[in-house]
């Protein structure tokens, strides 16, 4: 996997992903030289991506590390849509919100735009996942959702984001982990993808889906409120944003599946435009009120800059292409 940027801006940018937090003076001014910047969140308002997107346009300017930050939301076909625009946008001083879900989502919408086509600037989060279903589901544990899944197939829906993506994954998952075959998963699970949260959310208090799968900082606030029962977190241990909801692998499923969140850049900008934006959010990493930000919305730090950040994508490219193969999803 080879990415569209100049073969030196991976070493300068890694450079900048070990040295530079500490680039940032007293007052948290960025030196990167970039006074606004456009955030791409390419989904709809309501998701993880779009409150990564909003937290970092806070952060940025409430730190002063920009004069000013705009979001941008381009939904559409899990991501897909808002990275071919990025792919053909001009303006150097653009980032945008992507992650496990778009690795996912332009294989199984077969996009022509890759993420070969964008500059890899840095992994910011990593959340885990939890299996929820209306208060007044039937559902006691997650293991009574997927036997019924096993039993009614197509008649039991389960909601989530964008097809391909890690909730969709994880649904599948939990059907292969039950003993189905992998050549039947795509048939027996009814999974309806939306691209914001907000609307899984609304399917789910509507009572129009049988379950949900997103991110713990998209549903914890609904599952404490009682207006959603959680089945299971997919971490290795209990989330703090839920410490009575029991992990997959407590429930006898041996699955530990976690989402992570970053940024990128236009593929055509040039070995200093990407250590300017690699500075940038090296700078907003290495304030407190991101590590706070990221304790009010339960994210987990995962930050790698860089060279580091384009081998880990590369890499997870790969296993997610074996992992959707495997499960029958592409």
């Amino acid at each position: 996997m080879s990415f569209r940027r100049p073969a030196t801006a991976l070493a300068a940018a890694a450079a900048v992903s070990l040295g530079l937090a500490a680039c940032a003076d007293a007052d948290g001014d960025s030196d990167g030289g970039i006074d606004s910047l456009e955030i791409i969140v390419p989904a709809d308002p309501g998701g993880g991506w779009d409150q990564t997107g909003r937290t970092m346009q806070a952060e940025l300017q409430d730190n002063d590390l920009v004069s000013d930050a705009q979001v941008v939301n381009v939904g559409g076909a899990g991501g897909t849509v808002g990275l071919a625009q990025l792919a053909t946008s001009t303006n150097p001083d653009t980032l945008m919100v992507m992650g496990y879900v778009m690795v996912g989502a332009i294989e199984t919408n077969q996009s022509e735009t890759t993420l070969e086509d964008v500059t890899p600037i840095a992994r910011l989060t990593e959340e885990p996942l939890v299996v929820v279903a209306p208060a007044e589901s039937p559902y006691e544990t997650v293991q009574d959702l997927v036997d019924d899944v096993v039993a009614n197939g197509q008649a039991v829906s389960i909601t989530g984001g964008s097809a391909g993506g890690v909730d969709h994954i994880l649904a599948a998952q939990l059907l292969t982990e039950a003993g189905v075959p992998a050549a039947e998963v795509a048939s027996t699970l009814n999974y309806i993808p939306y691209s914001g949260g907000g609307e899984s959310l609304a399917a789910l208090l509507g009572n129009n889906v049988d379950a949900g799968i997103s991110g713990v900082g998209e549903y914890a606030e609904q599952v404490n409120a009682g207006t959603l029962k959680a089945l299971a977190v997919s971490s290795a241990e209990r989330s703090p944003a839920l410490p009575d909801v029991p992990t997959l692998t407590e429930q006898g499923i041996e699955l530990v599946l976690t989402n992570w969140r970053g940024v990128v850049a236009p593929g055509s900008i040039d070995d200093a435009q990407a250590e300017a934006l690699t500075q940038l959010v090296t700078d907003l990493h290495a304030t407190d009120t991101w590590g706070a930000a990221l304790e009010a919305n339960n994210w987990d730090d995962a930050f790698l800059a860089g060279e580091e950040f384009a081998t880990f994508l590369s890499e997870d490219i790969e296993a997610v292409r074996q992992t959707l193969a495997d499960i029958g999803l592409v």
